[in-house]
């Protein structure tokens, strides 16, 4: 299901006083939509991908739903939910986007920014690394200085549990913590299980085992009290949200800090870079470096199935399905991760699907998109830069593009008297010898007109190549 804007307002029985408020809660939307102002300007086309990307992963029938939780095994492993919401606030929406779910792990990489802005970096990396661990999420395992490697492992969000207001009752400290997610997520559904919470605090062993060994290697803050860590711990793991709301903390995390839906500032920006650059080393477990190598964005995931997707300055996303891979990541996630990757540029590093258009670029209107294309590609004719149009071909480009009038970098090269890139567009890039521009001309017109005899020879010796008879 997908949503427009005007969905979204809050417009019950449409009468004027509270059509008026939907249009003051809602006017940087309504504006941007007016102007066409949006960093998803064709969102239509953007979300008709991921429809096709959400189907195909919906046969995926491999993994097994997380079961040492007993509430977590409870869940049908057919449930598979995708969400997105971007940095203006535009929304979309798919299969079991509504269904509730503990954020189980998720919830590190939404705690660790709740922490670090009321302590700051140094103090809370006084206790806490940030470095990968080479290690299972709950291994019984310290750094060489005796310290959690980072946040996102269990270890490390023990810590954080210890460093969050520990002078407050614990009630208050609970409440904090859920409060601010509620925010993160622009007031959107966050709850809360008990009945995971409890199932979590019964069958807490590792986890019990794994503090105890922190406090002997004096882990934590001088006076934590361990009992009350536990139970913010179980607590942050049990609260829940939907796919619909988690996209909006993605998203949140996405505009650096600020929710999209109330334009309330939740984070500084530093605080979401440490946030994200930790979530792009060691937010998916065990796989976070393969996950880096392949995806290339920021993510957390939990063993409900959930995971959340930072695509910076463009959008987030939750997607969730219950069934787990052996290193405890949703298997239809992941794969609906590096299905994104492989249809738009959005791993950090895709320079080349980037250049080459192989890939889509959806903050680009598709007239904006092919302008670019043309443009660079006569501006490097038009200059007789070789290098340029050989670096263009090889990386995939068409050269026999043409803009609006119909002509070509051929037509360009040959009217400026450019014989290397004439001889590279017709013998290397094969492009065709006698295009027509509206007017009727031909890269040979262009160069018998402007008087390039080298250019016209060369076209000349490809058209008798080819049996055309020459005017």
């Amino acid at each position: 299901m997908q949503y427009t804007m005007f969905s979204r307002m809050k417009m019950a029985k449409y009468q004027w006083p509270d059509l008026l408020q939907s249009i003051q809660e809602n006017i940087m939307l309504i504006e941007g939509a007016l102007h066409g102002d949006f960093v998803i300007p064709e969102f239509g086309q953007f979300t008709k991908h991921l429809e096709e990307i959400y189907h195909h992963c919906k046969e995926n029938a491999e993994g097994k739903v997380a079961d040492y939780i007993p509430q977590l095994a409870k869940f049908d492993p057919n449930l598979w939910g995708v969400a997105v919401c971007s940095v203006d606030g535009q929304r979309f929406a798919i299969g079991d986007y509504k269904d509730h779910f503990c954020l189980q792990s998720v919830s590190k990489c939404l705690h660790y920014p709740i922490v670090l802005e009321d302590l700051t970096t140094k103090v809370v990396h006084k206790y806490v690394g940030h470095e990968p661990s080479g290690q299972t999420f709950n291994y019984l395992h310290l750094n060489n200085n005796d310290r959690p490697h980072n946040p996102m492992l269990n270890s490390g969000a023990l810590l954080l549990c210890a460093l969050q207001k520990p002078e407050w009752p614990l009630a208050d400290r609970c409440d904090y913590v859920q409060n601010k997610f509620k925010q993160t997520a622009g007031g959107e559904y966050v709850g809360f299980s008990n009945a995971t919470f409890l199932s979590e605090r019964e069958t807490a062993d590792r986890n019990y085992a794994l503090g105890y060994y922190m406090n002997a290697h004096k882990a934590f803050p001088p006076n934590t009290n361990l009992k009350e860590t536990f139970e913010l711990y179980f607590h942050t793991c049990s609260i829940e949200t939907n796919c619909d709301a988690g996209s909006v903390m993605a998203a949140t995390l996405a505009n650096g800090g600020i929710c999209p839906l109330t334009g309330q500032k939740v984070f500084s920006t530093r605080t979401v870079q440490h946030t994200l650059s930790l979530m792009h080393s060691c937010g998916m477990y065990d796989y976070s470096g393969q996950f880096a190598f392949h995806v290339g964005l920021p993510a957390k995931s939990g063993v409900s199935g959930a995971i959340l997707i930072v695509v910076p300055k463009v959008c987030g996303m939750m997607i969730w399905s219950p069934p787990l891979d052996p290193l405890g990541n949703s298997v239809r996630g992941m794969q609906f991760c590096k299905e994104l990757v492989k249809v738009f540029n959005f791993h950090k590093y895709d320079l080349k699907g980037a250049i080459s258009g192989r890939k889509i670029d959806p903050r680009w209107k598709r007239a904006e998109v092919q302008g670019e294309k043309v443009v660079s590609l006569f501006y490097a004719a038009s200059n007789g830069d070789v290098t340029a149009l050989r670096r263009y071909y090889l990386s995939g480009k068409d050269m026999t593009q043409q803009n609006y009038d119909g002509r070509t970098a051929l037509h360009v090269a040959a009217a400026q008297g450019h014989d290397r890139v004439v001889r590279f567009l017709l013998e290397q890039c094969n492009v065709p010898v006698d295009p027509k521009d509206r007017w009727g001309s031909t890269p040979l017109d262009e160069a018998t007109r402007f008087n390039y005899q080298s250019c016209a020879d060369l076209i000349r010796h490809h058209l008798q190549l080819q049996g055309k008879v020459i005017a």
